[in-house]
């Protein structure tokens, strides 16, 4: 008897391990090509837009008006994690998740395609803005579910690993955008840039929507939301009850996400329009130091994450959120000194920090929230700190350099201020279901019935 439940046992279990990697790697590919045409957007954005999609008039409004473009596409992510965050969790994590890759693939192929300013005049930033808001709601709704699939199909004592897995394919994405955009100024320079280079970038992600699509196909609905469907629990307005029934889970999941995405976009498109045009450095030099950067966040990602799964998410975030603190000042003073040592530097303690943050968010988010409603609330919050983080702090940051006179220390009071309100949510947020709900299931499938 016992050797006939094992071998029925052990194909399971296969099966279940294949399931959880097919997912992992569905999940992360989705991730790299979500941060590749976001970062591709924002090198460009800060580098060569305002030639091509704007009136040269006045450079410097070009520059702002090319970068509040890119802000449009983080203001249209909300959008999408509502509307898609619904779907996702009524009808199912795979299918809205072949949608959302679908429309962020096809969208930022077709952004390769749009004519510029000098050949239609003002209808080409119009293109690029309606793109860019299409390429916003798709994203909005791929990340909820991308960390869904993989967290939900781990082992209770491994989600956090296969969500900070996930979360690594955030830095790939800026090293494969940053690598292609650092290869092309190299080679063509901004010239060659503005005369046509930059559609390069945006067309060759079709390789990445292809190899995506192979794999979201093959992956299989998460154990959690199929036994939501089996039982039918399903919330018929999911977003509403997510709102009424843990506010406070969706505000702490909104100024945690904040933090990483301050210093991340701030790193990665303010510095590189910063050090490039006030420090007079090379673009590529700059470009390169932001590839160094997501190379120690994607060595730190993992890592930080199986701690997570060995002292908890909280104390990890809340050991990188102090460091992020004391961080703050440092880093522009290093970059001021507008040396090669200096900006290397600042940008690898910064990727190490924004690694350690982001690899707990999604598992630590998911735990926040019931499975029948968990695609709504972490997208809403995930994606609204991404506007106040990602999509704000960029302009944020090129105001308040403006206002003080081009000085820096208000970035860093900002950063500051960021990581202390992040730093009450973390301690504060309780996190109810997860792990914890499959030990307790664990513990009562363990006592016998009478």
């Amino acid at each position: 008897m016992d050797t006939t439940i094992s071998a029925q046992s052990a194909p399971t279990q296969q099966q279940q391990r294949r399931s959880a990697t097919r997912a992992v790697a569905a999940s992360t590919v989705g991730s790299v090509l979500e941060y590749y045409d976001f970062f591709v957007f924002g090198s460009l954005s800060a580098l060569v837009f305002g030639q091509v999609f704007f009136a040269a008039d006045d450079p410097a409004v070009a520059t702002l008006l090319s970068l509040a473009t890119f802000t449009v596409g983080f203001i249209a992510r909300p959008l999408g994690g509502i509307i898609l965050g619904h779907f996702g969790d009524r009808v199912g994590r795979k299918r809205v998740l072949l949608f959302t890759f679908m429309l962020t693939g096809i969208v930022t192929v077709l952004i390769g395609f749009l004519p510029t300013y000098a050949q239609v005049g003002a209808i080409a930033p119009i293109l690029l803005v309606l793109l860019r808001i299409l390429q916003g709601i798709g994203i909005g709704g791929e990340w909820g579910g991308a960390a869904l699939l993989a967290v939900e199909h781990a082992p209770a004592n491994r989600r956090g690993l296969f969500g900070s897995i996930v979360q690594a394919g955030a830095p790939i994405g800026v090293i494969l955008s940053s690598g292609v955009v650092a290869i092309l100024t190299a080679t063509m320079g901004i010239e060659g840039l503005v005369a046509g280079g930059w559609r390069i970038p945006f067309l060759a992600s079709a390789a990445l929507l292809l190899v995506g699509l192979f794999l979201r196909f093959r992956v299989e609905e998460t154990p959690e939301f199929a036994a939501v469907k089996e039982e039918k629990n399903e919330a018929k307005m999911p977003v509403l009850e997510a709102l009424r029934s843990y506010p406070k889970e969706i505000l702490a999941a909104i100024f945690i996400h904040t933090s990483d995405t301050t210093l991340g976009l701030v790193q990665g498109v303010f510095v590189l329009g910063y050090a490039s045009g006030v420090l007079g450095m090379d673009p590529t030099i700059v470009l390169l130091a932001n590839i160094f950067s997501s190379v120690v966040n994607l060595i730190i990602t993992p890592i930080a994450g199986h701690f997570g799964d060995s002292y908890g998410q909280k104390r990890v975030l809340s050991v990188g959120l102090v460091a992020l603190a004391l961080w703050a000042f440092p880093m522009f003073w290093l970059i001021g000194t507008g040396t090669v040592v200096g900006l290397f530097t600042a940008t690898g303690v910064s990727g190490l920090l924004v690694g350690t943050l982001f690899s707990q968010q999604a598992t630590l988010f998911a735990d926040m929230f019931d499975p029948r409603v968990r695609y709504s609330g972490m997208s809403m919050g995930f994606q609204l700190g991404t506007v106040l983080g990602g999509g704000f702090g960029p302009l944020i940051a090129q105001s308040l350099t403006s206002a003080t006179g081009g000085a820096t220390w208000s970035v860093s009071t900002y950063i500051l201020f960021i990581a202390i309100v992040a730093l009450f949510f973390t301690i504060t947020v309780k996190p109810r279901f997860g792990a914890h709900a499959h030990a307790n299931v664990g513990r009562r499938a363990a006592v016998p019935t009478r």
